[in-house]
């Protein structure tokens, strides 16, 4: 490991990588494009910042790495993980649902190394001139079979067409591209490819049937999850329509459940994800949104309520449990008569569910709105210590922190939630007043 590398996974608490991981920081050292493909959950994320950290110029100025990414969750996620490696390079995330004009603002006060985005507004800043990249040489493709498909190949030609100084490609996936495009540049790129490994999380993966009939499904869903005393699970739907009646038939049965589809506001996507990946709600229920490239610990379940349209997407589901080292369980709602699709593993078992099932126990946090974020000066530290010192918790009862530029997120356990907010009232945090309550929905 090189001396730069070392101190970052040091501040990162990763004592080693693992063998995908070690390969690609080894191949990147020694040639400029790689083709990496590698089940969902092993750490491609890292696989490619850690190369992009050794090649970038702290003396240089302006943008030497452009990493694209088809969501804005993940180029969110994408920009935490580089904050958390603590290093000297600064990265700016930039993807739809908020003005272009903010993020210009940004561009020109931080003047990024490294910029994440999604195609569409990528191409916004470099046609508008916020966003130069003259000096861009590294280009990394993040999820380039869903970069590369339909509805995106148009705007990835026209972006590559923005960064003629580029050349140093990295492409990363889960799942191959029956053909790549000429225009992303793999030419004579070395392929890695992990997917064949035993140490897949598929190896770590129980696949279950639940059958019922059309009519019963909910209800079947219903009872799943109560079979499943509260792990966490996320129900994957192909449509929005059917997450919202999915969502409102668990809500009236008085589970704890988040929904999450592109037709959502960023506010209100930014909230479901938060609540679940949190702990706040044990139930997420989304379209193939949620199936990429989202790094949610401890998914315990997933739940096929609609049967995926591909193999693809039924392999980027399953990759949102057991992820790293961790075990997991998948389940596929089948019909009666019904064959079941040719993808599915060989050894898939019978779920079956015996009578009625308990309401599974509610989650043991509580999710609190704060109203003052990152353009108050409010940090994560800033909360946590306020919930302490005034609200009287222990460091243990403070969980999950998610500070926006306007507002944030605290989850806190704590039995007498209203006892507590009745002892925050008035209280100001760093001299300022604000409005602290439950997040509902």
């Amino acid at each position: 490991m090189t001396d730069i590398l070392s101190p970052t996974l040091r501040k990162m608490g990763i004592e080693a990588l693992n063998e995908m991981q070690r390969a690609a920081v080894e191949h990147c050292a020694r040639c400029n494009s790689m083709v990496l493909l590698s089940p969902t959950g092993t750490g491609k994320t890292l696989a490619y910042l850690l190369p992009l950290l050794q090649r970038l110029d702290e003396a240089a100025g302006g943008l030497q790495a452009l990493i694209v990414v088809p969501s804005r969750e993940l180029a969110q996620q994408v920009a935490g993980v580089w904050r958390t490696m603590q290093t000297p390079h600064r990265m700016v995330a930039l993807y739809g649902g908020r003005p272009t004009l903010e993020e210009a603002a940004l561009l020109q006060n931080v003047s990024p190394a490294a910029v994440v985005g999604t195609p569409g507004r990528l191409i916004d800043h470099l046609r508008q001139g916020s966003l130069l990249a003259d000096a861009c040489r590294l280009l990394v493709i993040d999820e380039f079979d869903k970069c590369l498909e339909m509805g995106f190949c148009d705007e990835m030609q026209q972006l590559l067409e923005l960064l003629p100084g580029v050349d140093s490609r990295f492409l990363l996936s889960a799942t191959d591209c029956d053909e790549i495009p000429r225009f992303a540049g793999a030419d004579g790129a070395e392929r890695l490819d992990f997917r064949a490994r035993d140490e897949q999380p598929s190896a770590r993966t129980a696949f279950y049937t639940v059958t019922t009939t059309p009519e019963d499904r909910l209800q079947a869903l219903f009872g799943l999850l109560c079979s499943l005393k509260g792990e966490p699970a996320i129900v994957f739907c192909n449509f929005r329509e059917t997450v919202e009646e999915v969502r409102s038939h668990l809500a009236k049965g008085r589970l704890i459940v988040s929904a999450y589809h592109g037709a959502l506001e960023q506010k209100e996507r930014e909230l479901a994800l938060y609540r679940f990946s949190s702990g706040c709600s044990n139930i997420l229920v989304s379209t193939d949104l949620a199936a990429r490239g989202l790094d949610i610990k401890d998914v315990r379940h997933v739940i096929h309520f609609q049967r995926p349209m591909t193999a693809d997407i039924f392999t980027h589901r399953n990759g949102r449990t057991a992820r790293w080292d961790a075990e997991g369980a998948v389940y596929i709602i089948s019909y009666h008569n019904h064959p079941l699709p040719e993808f599915l593993p060989e050894d898939i078992r019978e779920y079956r569910l015996k009578g009625k099932y308990p309401l599974p126990p509610a989650p043991d946090w509580t999710p609190l709105y704060i109203g003052k974020g990152k353009r108050d000066k409010i940090s994560r530290g800033d909360l946590a210590g306020f919930f302490m010192k005034k609200g009287g918790l222990a460091p243990q009862n403070v969980g999950s922190i998610l500070v926006f530029d306007r507002y944030a997120y605290v989850a806190v356990q704590y039995k007498g939630i209203g006892e507590l907010l009745r002892r925050l009232a008035g209280e100001k945090i760093k001299g300022l007043k604000t409005k602290i309550e439950i997040v509902r929905g």
